[in-house]
């Protein structure tokens, strides 16, 4: 009788590891698509009226901006190895990006003082498109893609990073633009040659939130999921 209870408490609990497992394993939504539920304005409350939802996507609608309208959008809950998948598209000369590893703190006045940048950008209606290391999927400022299949303005594109214990990847319609190692000395030499070398702090968390920035023009995200590795 007692090896019978045993047994039947060792199903039970690898059933429970495996479902665990299952869930650590898929990718759950970050933005279900009808709500702003999972985010907020960084270092506030709340999610500011630019950020609007249509069909299905996060809208950031610099018409709708008024007093305290605006600002980046950070998610609830901080990730440290994941898999990022999303899809964007800008209006003409926009300019945006997803920022990950963002610490929120008082002292940090914006997301990208801390957090490395997937760009979002129209190439060649902004003039940060003719900007090294600003194009669209550029790891912002810090490595060029090695190629760019961005699609034409005003179509989704869909774009995925990847972090797991330093090793950096991003994609982009598919195709794997950038491959990096965060936090080692080569990392520390990227940024010493970037705009960010006197920024105490940027590029140094291995735990943070991820992040939709409100550059002032309009952009829509969608399709934002993520897994934790």
């Amino acid at each position: 009788m007692k090896q019978y209870i045993f047994a039947v408490i060792a199903i039970v609990a690898m059933g429970c590891g495996s479902t665990a497992q299952t869930k650590k394993k898929g990718f759950v939504k970050l933005f279900d698509g009808k709500t702003t539920t999972g985010w907020h304005t960084y270092n506030k409350t709340g999610v500011g009226s630019a950020w609007e939802i249509a069909d299905g996507a996060l809208h950031m609608n610099p018409a709708k901006k008024g007093k305290d309208g605006g600002g980046d959008l950070v998610s609830d809950k901080e990730y440290s190895n994941f898999h990022l998948k999303y899809d964007w598209k800008v209006a003409p000369g926009a300019n945006s990006g997803l920022i990950f590893y963002v610490h929120e703190d008082k002292k940090y006045s914006q997301t990208y003082l801390t957090g490395p940048e997937m760009q979002v950008i129209d190439n060649d209606g902004h003039k940060d498109g003719k900007i090294i290391k600003h194009r669209a999927g550029d790891l912002y400022d810090i490595l060029k893609s090695s190629s760019e299949p961005v699609k034409a303005l005003g179509q989704w594109n869909k774009a995925e990073i990847l972090s797991e214990n330093g090793k950096l990847t991003f994609l982009l319609n598919g195709v794997t633009i950038v491959e990096t190692t965060m936090w080692d000395d080569n990392w520390k030499a990227l940024i010493a040659a970037s705009k960010f070398k006197t920024w105490e702090g940027f590029g140094t968390y291995k735990t943070g939130k991820i992040a939709l920035q409100d550059h002032g023009d309009e952009v829509w995200y969608k399709n934002i999921s993520i897994k934790e590795l």
